[in-house]
């Protein structure tokens, strides 16, 4: 994340400006970072979408670490049904990251991106999704205001991750190590999310 890293539209962009500099006589460098939490890779919480629902400091730290599926789907395709799942392997799916190629990581903010169908989600839901990490901005559509997968998703007790950078990483099964930075009372957290072979 930097200066020029694509927000959503209307959201707060990164900035960063300085307190201190060496250069003008202080004794260290202190900086000081402006951002939505939603720039770059991040997690929601709950709270994003339900006052009533847990905030940032209260995402659990399980669901963003652990053995992970990348699965590259077709960004001509605004929905992924459930028979464009079909690759993935029998058994448990508890965290799996969608590539659509839909990414701000190209430098520009998308129009448009695959996403789920209630009937997809519930799959995946039924077979023990615990995280949902995608490329694009949203695990919604652009145009949703209702968004219904946060809502499924987090009544679920599932969690998401969203503008994750997936450019050169094939398809398959990885060690996924993506905390959210505990932020108090926030509606997002960002996130470093690494992937490590296994």
């Amino acid at each position: 994340m930097g200066e020029g890293t694509p927000e959503w539209p209307g959201d707060t962009p990164y900035s960063c400006r300085w307190t201190w500099e060496i250069s003008r006589g202080d004794s260290v460098n202190v900086s000081e970072i402006r951002s939505s939490p939603h720039v770059g890779t991040h997690a929601d919480a709950p709270f994003h979408v339900r006052d009533d629902w847990p905030s940032s400091h209260d995402l659990p730290l399980e669901p963003f670490l652990g053995r992970a599926l990348v699965l590259t789907v077709d960004p001509s395709r605004p929905l992924i049904e459930p028979g464009h799942l079909a690759s993935l392997p029998s058994g448990p799916v508890e965290r799996l990251l969608l590539r659509s190629g839909r990414s701000i990581a190209t430098g520009s903010f998308p129009d448009a991106w695959p996403t789920l169908t209630d009937a997809s989600l519930r799959l995946l839901l039924d077979r023990g999704l615990r995280l949902l990490g995608v490329d694009s901005p949203s695990i919604d559509a652009r145009t949703s205001t209702a968004l219904g997968i946060h809502n499924s998703l987090f009544a679920a007790g599932a969690f998401n991750i969203e503008n994750l950078d997936l450019r050169g990483v094939d398809d398959g099964e990885y060690e996924l190590i993506a905390p959210p930075l505990k932020i108090l009372r926030a509606d997002a957290a960002p996130v470093r999310a690494l992937l490590r072979s296994i």
